[in-house]
This record gives C-alpha cells, structure tokens and sequence, in this order.
C-alpha cells in the first residue's frame, strides 16, 4: 500500500516568540520540521512526505527537507493554507495527485517533533490492518471540569474513558479526502472523519510526542535532547 505523510507547517508560531514560523523553529539546532520528517522516515513505513509551508518559506523549507527522503522516496513541499485545515486539504489534494498510488495518508503535526518511529509505524500498520481512521493516545492523568459560561462547574467526567490525542493521525486516503470535501469543521481530522460516521481507532501514544507550543514546551524539549531520549 501507498503511505503518505503529510505535514502541515505553514503557522507562524507566535506564542513561540522565536521570529521564526514554528515549524522552522530549532531545538538543538534542529528545526522542528526536520526532526518531524526524519521520525517519519524513520519508522520504516513512510516514503513520501508531502509539506504544507508559510507561503514566504516555500523555498527554505524545501532546501532543509529535500534531503531527508530515502532512496525511492521523496519530499514535496508547496504553500499552505490560511488555516491548519487548510494546509492539508491542499496537501492532501497534492499528494493524490502527485502520488496516485497512495492508500493511506498519516498527518503529522510538526510540533509533535519527537514522537517516536514505533508510534508512527503503529498508526500505519492499524490503518492497513483494515481501520479507516486511527489516532495514537494517551490516558488523561488530571481531574477534568466541565464549565458552563460562567465558569462554573457543571460536571466531572470519568477520566478512565478521556484520553489525549496526539498525531500522526492515519486514515485511509479516500475518506480523509471524503472529510475534506465535506464542508465539515472540526479541531482535528479525526474530529472531522467522525462527523461523517467513521468509527477511530486508537493505538498507545507516547509521552515524548509533546506538542511544542510554548517556550516552556521548548525548554522540556531541550531537556528531552540532554537527557538523552531524543
């Protein structure tokens, strides 16, 4: 089967503070993209990436990243979108285009830099296992409140039943593109393939797949780099 990843990096990264579009931002002297791909590459089930980029940093982005594919492999880079949404819609309409033998499609967030090969990798086997939309997770280890708007409690949820999603997320091409196509909104693709009907299933996450948001969200990553798992 044909697996693509695509990669929505075309924010600009403002809580970051860093002058830099997030997905160029470095940790270790690694944009965050790059290390992105390479943990995609390397998981062993993904050839080709295909990246939405700030529309200013086609160039840059493509000179940093071209180099990471593996023989027969390659990366695409083309502008991205107003919106996260956005982004993968042209991505995705790009790598089906430009790739017509792919089946199954992984979005990764270039944020979630260090999530590892074998998350990647177990996202892409479920896909092919027969599920049509996948989600790699975590437990929720914190008390959640629900609020009304006021701000006022109205309900605790079960945690035992929460769980954080992280990324990549896998689908089978066809009904990703079925989402994109729908009109539909949704904070995340899965969300979207959902609204439609599809039943997601999940994989176990892993506590290094971090999204990196902040500067504090920096710092632990550098941390991560030092401590050596990573």
């Amino acid at each position: 089967m044909g697996v693509v990843a695509l990669v929505p990096a075309a924010g600009r990264g403002e809580r970051l503070g860093y002058g830099l579009p997030k997905a160029l931002v470095p940790v270790g002297g690694v944009p965050l993209l790059v290390r992105a791909v390479r943990g995609l590459f390397a998981s062993g089930r993904v050839r080709h990436v295909v990246i939405a980029a700030p529309v200013s940093d086609v160039d840059e982005v493509r000179a940093v990243t071209a180099p990471l594919a593996p023989a027969g492999g390659a990366v695409l880079v083309l502008a991205g979108g107003a919106e996260r949404s956005d982004s993968v819609r042209l991505a995705l309409v790009h790598a089906l285009r430009e790739l017509p033998g792919t089946t199954t499609v992984l979005v990764h967030d270039a944020a979630r830099a260090f999530t590892p090969p074998d998350v990647v990798a177990a996202v892409v086997d479920a896909v092919e296992a027969g599920h049509e939309a996948v989600v790699p997770v975590l437990p929720v280890v914190d008390t959640v409140k629900q609020v009304d708007a006021d701000g006022v409690v109205v309900a605790t949820p079960d945690r035992a039943a929460l769980r954080v999603v992280q990324t990549p997320q896998g689908f089978a091409a066809s009904v990703l593109l079925r989402a994109h196509e729908s009109g539909l909104l949704a904070t995340d693709d899965a969300g979207l393939v959902e609204r439609l009907g599809v039943r997601v299933a999940t994989v176990p996450g892993h506590q290094d797949a971090l999204k990196i948001t902040t500067p504090f969200d920096l710092a632990v990553a550098e941390a991560l780099l030092v401590g050596g798992r990573a």
